[in-house]
C-alpha cells in the first residue's frame, strides 16, 4: 500500500508546485492536488503503528 501511496503523494506536490510557477493558476487543479495529497497523508497515517502499541501489549 505504501508503495502506492507515496508516489501519488509526490505526484500531487509536484503538480501543485507547477501550477503554482504558472502565470494563470488553475484553482480547481490546485484543490484537487492538495484533497489527493490529504487523502494519501490520511492513508498513510492509518497504516502507521502508534507508539503507544507496544506499551499497551506489554501491559496485557
Amino acid at each position: 500500500m505504501k508503495k502506492i501511496v507515496i508516489p501519488i503523494l509526490i505526484l500531487a506536490i509536484l503538480v501543485a508546485l507547477y501550477e503554482q510557477l504558472k502565470i494563470r493558476k488553475n484553482v480547481y487543479i490546485m484543490v484537487i492536488a492538495i484533497v489527493v495529497f490529504m487523502f494519501g497523508m490520511m492513508c498513510l497515517s492509518g497504516i502507521t503503528p502508534s507508539k503507544n502499541q507496544e506499551k499497551k501489549e506489554e501491559d496485557v
